[in-house]
């Protein structure tokens, strides 16, 4: 009998290990229109990764809190399984379908033409002319915002006069007005100051983001020259930038998320990140569609910049105003970045 009843046991685990990873404990009813069930697919990585997924899951914890929605996930683990975990939201009748991250787009518009009753977001997904499903929003953010953000902060807080940005490829968009809107953020307070702004363009989409040693090494490089504060961005790469700067004790700047918590060994010298505000954007979309009114094509959210955490004593409140100043006023349209929506020539 203990026998069997350790055969049950493994059969049981084996079966718990082939399923996707998920915070299902039961079925919701989603097909009736009274039930409100919104599920999130994650991108590679866990729901606590204090990147995309956790903002995006956040997002959905809200909409259950204030909105009384159904709220499930389901953590990717193989990129070839986006198109499997996707349709087990649809064929169970969620009305909304979040997907967290661009290596999501083509599963998600593939899934949207197949179950064309669902509503889908796609965070940080933008859909070109021509591309664009009715039943999708793409939720994309200004990046030459948050980068304005934190190019003035640099600016303003290097002692050399030398800045420096490490990016990944320039041919992704977002990464393009993350650089740049750096470049014109440091140009717009001290016009004077000495930039240095290399994209990873000497190798192939299969590399440029996950190249945490050339990320370092040109951050180290450019901090050997004068260059005293440094943003990294581009995914690896970038938290290789971030690195290179804690290992020479020089201030560093992080992107998409508040850095501070996904690249811990950088904490000592982390001056701030720009921000996309994922949480905030998914659930005024989650919102949208409960009432209805979820628009198509792509809605633009909302860029910041992080808290200063340790060198929070660092920052002259003259700076901690003016950085205020500048959010404001890129919020409410007074100023530009003069960043266009891509690259010149793209």
């Amino acid at each position: 009998m203990l026998k069997k009843q350790r055969l049950a046991v493994a059969v049981l685990l084996a079966l718990a290990s082939a399923l996707p990873a998920c915070s299902r404990d039961k079925k919701a009813d989603c097909a009736t229109p009274e039930v409100f069930c919104v599920g999130l697919v994650t991108d590679m990585g866990k729901i606590d990764d204090k990147s995309f997924n956790q903002s995006a899951w956040e997002a959905l914890q809200r909409a259950q809190k204030e909105l009384g929605a159904t709220t499930q996930y389901i953590e990717t683990t193989d990129p070839k399984d986006y198109p499997k975990n996707i349709a087990t939201f649809a064929e169970e009748k969620y009305d909304v379908v979040v997907t967290s991250g661009f290596g999501l787009t083509e599963a998600t518009h593939a899934a949207a033409a197949q179950f064309t009753g669902v509503k889908f977001i796609g965070i940080d997904q933008f859909q070109g002319p021509g591309a664009e499903k009715p039943n999708v929003v793409g939720l994309i953010f200004p990046e030459d915002h948050g980068g304005f953000l934190v190019g003035a902060l640099a600016a303003m807080m290097t002692k050399s006069g030398k800045i420096g940005a490490v990016l990944a490829t320039d041919a992704v968009p977002p990464v393009w007005r993350f650089g740049e809107g750096f470049r014109a953020g440091a140009r717009h307070v001290k016009p004077d100051v000495e930039l240095s702004v290399v994209y990873h363009n000497d190798v192939g989409f299969d590399k440029t983001f996950t190249d945490p040693e050339w990320g370092k090494t040109t951050a180290v490089s450019m901090i050997d020259k004068g260059v005293d504060i440094v943003f990294g961005g581009g995914g690896k790469t970038g938290n290789g930038a971030l690195l290179g700067a804690a290992t020479k004790d020089a201030y560093a700047i992080g992107v998409d998320t508040d850095q501070y918590y996904t690249v811990p060994e950088a904490q000592k010298v982390l001056l701030s990140s720009a921000v996309k505000l994922i949480n905030d954007g998914a659930f005024d979309l989650i919102t949208m569609a409960k009432e209805g009114k979820l628009p198509s094509g792509n809605f633009t959210g909302k860029s910041g910049y992080a808290p200063y955490h340790d060198l929070d004593g660092k920052v002259p409140a003259e700076v901690k105003a003016k950085m205020e100043e500048l959010r404001k006023a890129l919020l409410d349209g007074t100023l530009k970045t003069g960043v266009p929506p891509t690259k010149p020539g793209q």
